[in-house]
């Protein structure tokens, strides 16, 4: 081996460097990241094992998922120009809170969302932020082995024999519960804007046993605890097969849509890619792949459910005719006057 000069060698190291230098530099693409929020329990676990891992191979992206509710607040917390998440899930009394602060998006176009063409009409209603991808309808949850006929009106939650045997939900932290005051002003009085029969009816339903969340009613429903509880249907029907005695029932006037709705933050970084998750979980594939999962009722009308599913959940023309959407916008620009009054109402 021949031993260079000093002078030699630099010269080599020299040429090395200006040949590194005029080399093409090979160009690494940043993978982009999707910020979004999503539901734990059954629905989390279907979207960690196949839901999420199709879209990011698809799209070539990572999705980072925050499971822990609640989310407004910390979407509320950060900057509407770099915002915490990209799409937020949450359902339609949250979503008008963040509509009207500027938080996200109010409305999506066919072009922005194609699948939005093939929605039912109540996932894009004026009652409605961004899209609803799911529903399920607020009604009665019962036991089968109580005795009990099965309730055909929401007016059979007062009967006397469920006296402390009756379910509802804390008004100011649960919109099942907000729902459920709203359509007591129905029931009893002049509309879902009437407050006073609402109230007048609320105070009629003492004793009731109220909970925070519905994974609460459904632990109640089926251990015994309350005979009958305002529930969404989804949190019974998931027993179907398992030889629980709980039921769902529909009121003839109509059940409240419980929607799971998805928005875009305006200040996203990745507002295509975020768009193309929203069109992504209006697919068929994936709707049926989740409303069959968690007995949630698609928004997509090309949908085709298995039969069991179709034949409960609120897949056709004719069932969305039954859902009621409540006018959130105007619940929460009242809902601290609301909730001190339901206060003084059940205390005690």
């Amino acid at each position: 081996m021949t031993r260079l000069s000093r002078r030699a060698a630099l010269k080599v190291a020299a040429a090395s460097a200006v040949a590194t230098l005029a080399a093409p530099a090979i160009l690494h693409a940043q993978v982009k990241t999707v910020k979004i929020t999503t539901w734990g329990g059954k629905w989390g676990d279907i979207m960690k094992a196949s839901v999420l891992p199709a879209f990011e191979k698809e799209f070539k992206c990572t999705v980072s998922a925050d499971q822990a509710f609640p989310f407004l607040p910390k979407l509320q917390a950060s900057s509407k120009s770099d915002p915490l998440y990209d799409v937020l899930h949450t359902n339609s009394n949250e979503q008008w809170m963040a509509v009207n602060e500027g938080l996200v998006m109010p409305k999506f176009t066919p072009k922005e969302v194609p699948n939005i063409a093939d929605v039912y009409p109540y996932a894009v209603s004026d009652k409605i932020v961004g899209v609803s991808i799911f529903t399920s309808a607020i009604g009665l949850g019962y036991r089968t082995d109580k005795g009990l006929t099965p309730p055909k009106s929401w007016k059979d939650l007062a009967d006397r024999k469920l006296d402390g045997a009756r379910g509802g939900y804390l008004i100011p932290v649960n919109s099942l519960g907000q729902a459920h005051l709203m359509m007591l002003g129905k029931l009893y009085g002049k509309g879902m804007q009437d407050l006073d029969a609402a109230y007048k009816a609320l105070e009629q339903l003492k004793p009731i046993k109220m909970v925070d969340f519905t994974g609460q009613m459904e632990k109640m429903l089926l251990a015994g605890e309350v005979s009958m509880g305002i529930i969404h249907d989804s949190g019974v029907l998931r027993y179907e097969g398992q030889n629980q005695p709980v039921d769902f029932a529909i009121p003839s006037e109509g059940v409240m849509a419980l929607e799971q709705v998805l928005a875009v933050t305006p200040g996203s970084k990745v507002k295509e890619l975020a768009l193309a998750y929203v069109d992504f979980m209006l697919r068929p594939d994936i709707q049926k792949q989740l409303s069959e999962g968690v007995w949630y009722s698609p928004s997509n009308k090309k949908v085709k459910l298995d039969a069991k599913y179709d034949a409960r959940l609120f897949n056709t023309e004719e069932k969305v005719a039954k859902l009621i959407q409540p006018d959130w916008n105007w619940y929460n620009a009242r809902k601290d006057d609301i909730d001190a009054k339901v206060a003084r109402l059940l205390k005690g």
